[in-house]
């Protein structure tokens, strides 16, 4: 009896392990042309992307980039410096709160800086804010995977650095306007801005180099990610990255630089631009386009001649950009470039199936 009562146990489990596959098997989304033998456990589903869909993505966000039209690329550059100078102010104000504190240990001031500014970059890439020096990357990228014309590096990197500039140095102006540019958050700034001119051309352009590296880092992961905290931790461990380092960044720099000369730092406005913002510009634009737009391609992308990923993932946001987009069968607009286009499966011989003539009028009366 015992015997009998196992073996009805056995084939009840394995009845329902069967049957829980292939319910399993139907809800998740098939790969095409992949058919995984029945002994194959469930492929896993995770929120976080592969690196090559990452990249992928990637390229399709300067892909929609590159089809806005200026006044949209300039109003979201000016959004975007003006919350570099929400995180700028934060840890100014924070930071410069606890001098004290870190006279035997400075690096505590620094910790707390970095900590706390990347809640400017999360503001700007979870709301569609550009950078001038995430551009430089993601443009490149797409340019590379023949989904941009050249033309749109230089245009939207120029457009994106003069929207990050006025955005930033507004706010630079309403904080000091308000005599928030005062005491101990003074003392920090203008001595933030007399250690970011002291270096000379080579060494700030260097530090350009590992600031806009690790800043499209975040962007590559902010991308991978799926959810929000999965994004949160994405930004803020690249970022704090930079700043705790002492790297530079253009457009925190727009906006920290003015600081200090509002605050009585003994500069001029031509120091600042040839001992910082050039040099800086130009070794974040160089980490952008080449340390991580060339590498990445090569890696992933056309450049290394490797193949499309076949997962279908949801590349980039939907917006509508002001062209005018085709209409289908039923009426609907056409989606994006930068979504995948829909499979239409025509009838195949000997299936009985026939095909309706089009009603009268065209598919526009459908």
């Amino acid at each position: 009896w015992l015997k009998h009562f196992l073996a009805q146990g056995d084939e009840a489990e394995s009845a329902a392990n069967e049957s829980c596959l292939v319910v399993s098997s139907r809800l998740r989304p098939q790969a095409p042309s992949r058919e995984l033998p029945f002994s194959t456990m469930p492929e896993v589903l995770s929120l976080c992307k592969g690196p090559k869909e990452a990249y992928e993505a990637f390229a399709d966000k300067g892909a929609e980039l590159s089809r806005k039209s200026i006044p949209k690329i300039l109003h979201q550059s000016v959004l975007a410096g003006v919350y570099i100078g929400f995180g700028g102010m934060l840890s100014l104000t924070v930071a410069a709160g606890i001098a004290d504190a870190s006279k035997n240990n400075p690096t505590l001031q620094s910790f707390v800086f970095a900590a706390l500014f990347p809640v400017n970059l999360l503001l700007i890439l979870l709301t569609g804010g550009v950078l001038m020096t995430g551009a430089s990357a993601t443009v490149p990228a797409a340019v590379l995977e023949k989904k941009a014309h050249w033309s749109s590096i230089p245009k939207i990197v120029a457009i994106s650095w003069v929207g990050n500039l006025v955005g930033a140095v507004i706010f630079a102006l309403l904080v000091h306007y308000c005599d928030m540019n005062t005491g101990a958050t003074a003392e920090l700034a203008k001595k933030t801005v007399i250690k970011k001119c002291s270096k000379d051309f080579m060494k700030t352009f260097i530090k350009g180099i590992g600031c806009n590296w690790l800043v499209c880092m975040a962007v590559f992961l902010c991308g991978q990610a799926q959810d929000m905290a999965g994004k949160m931790v994405a930004i803020w461990f690249p970022i704090s990255c930079f700043v705790a380092i002492g790297f530079e960044h253009i457009p925190a720099n727009f906006f920290l630089l003015p600081m200090g000369l509002l605050a009585g730092a003994d500069l001029t406005v031509w120091d600042i631009f040839i001992k910082n913002i050039v040099p800086t510009t130009l070794g974040n634009f160089v980490a952008g386009s080449i340390f991580v737009a060339l590498n990445y391609s090569y890696a992933f992308g056309s450049l290394g001649r490797n193949n499309k990923s076949p997962i279908l993932v949801t590349r980039c946001s939907q917006e509508d950009l002001g062209e005018p987009l085709a209409k289908n069968d039923f009426g609907l607009k056409a989606t994006p470039a930068c979504f995948p286009e829909p499979v239409k499966e025509e009838p195949k011989e000997g299936e009985g199936g026939s095909v309706l003539p089009a009603p009268a009028g065209g598919a526009e009366n459908v």
